[in-house]
């Protein structure tokens, strides 16, 4: 693969191109992924962080592309996704689509979408039609978009390339998370679009094995407070995530959470609350 450059458009597919922000971290990998779809009456997915260059960029390739931007959608309200959001529809015009955070948990509470999406809502025009699926489990106010014509999933951070989601309660759920992946696989679906990473083909077999690697890990939390006995998530922490990098058990505690809190709900393992 060629070398990523920030902030150029990059033609994925017929009338679809994508621009990474310059936002690389721990959390975002190699950037933020915002996506381009149609040519004449575009409509921008994920506009990404609050990042100047990142959203004159957008405006620059629309403009190369010969069209304009007439609709802002965001997947979810996370703060490297939705705050280009206003800045963009100020200098284009365009409407703003996505759902208004439920609540304040490392949430871009500032956006304020013209349209608030709903499970199966579809924004069509003579180029594409985008279907919104509710996927909660990330965070609560989740949705995945489905180009229905090239079956493009654009997924947000419901499914990245190169590593696994972080699911933080309690706006973050993992029994809704896997749900949420199961009710994927009953659309038709060729290449999957994360916010972060790669496209990826055989977008079924990335599923299911997004939904047995979760498994897999809820049944070593099982495995490990059956040998250990009562624990505490920090002492616990080490030992399920044993597998991962050291440095990275300190986001692995949130999934760990959200694997507890399922495994509680199921009435599998009791939680004691302090």
């Amino acid at each position: 693969m060629p070398a990523l450059v920030h902030e150029q458009a990059i033609k994925i597919a017929d009338g679809i191109h994508r621009i990474t922000a310059a936002n690389p971290s721990v959390m975002t990998g190699e950037g933020t992924n915002t996506y381009l779809i149609g040519t004449q009456h575009i409509a921008v997915i994920d506009p990404g962080p609050l990042l100047p260059s990142h959203t004159q960029a957008i405006v620059d390739a629309a403009a190369t592309i010969g069209g304009s931007i007439d609709y802002i959608i965001v997947t979810h309200t996370h703060m490297d996704h939705s705050p280009g959001a206003a800045p963009l529809a100020a200098l284009t015009g365009a409407k703003m689509i996505g759902k208004s955070p439920d609540d304040h948990q490392f949430q871009d509470v500032t956006f304020q979408p013209d349209i608030e999406l709903e499970d199966g809502y579809v924004l069509e025009t003579p180029e594409f039609s985008l279907r919104a699926i509710h996927t909660p489990g990330h965070v609560g106010n989740h949705y995945c978009l489905l180009e229905q014509g090239a079956q493009i999933l654009f997924t947000g951070d419901h499914i990245m390339n190169g590593s696994t989601v972080v699911v933080v309660p309690p706006s973050g759920d993992m029994a809704d998370y896997i749900a949420s992946l199961e009710k994927l696989l009953n659309f038709p679906l060729a290449l999957l679009g994360p916010a972060h990473g790669d496209v990826m083909a055989d977008a079924e077999s990335v599923i299911a094995g997004l939904v047995r690697h979760r498994m897999i890990r809820e049944t070593k939390v099982f495995r490990v407070l059956s040998e250990t006995g009562p624990a505490s998530t920090d002492d616990l922490v080490p030992l399920v995530y044993d597998d991962v990098a050291e440095e990275m058990h300190g986001v692995a505690y949130y999934s760990l959470w959200a694997h507890l809190e399922k495994l509680a709900k199921e009435q599998r393992i009791t939680l004691n609350e302090k």
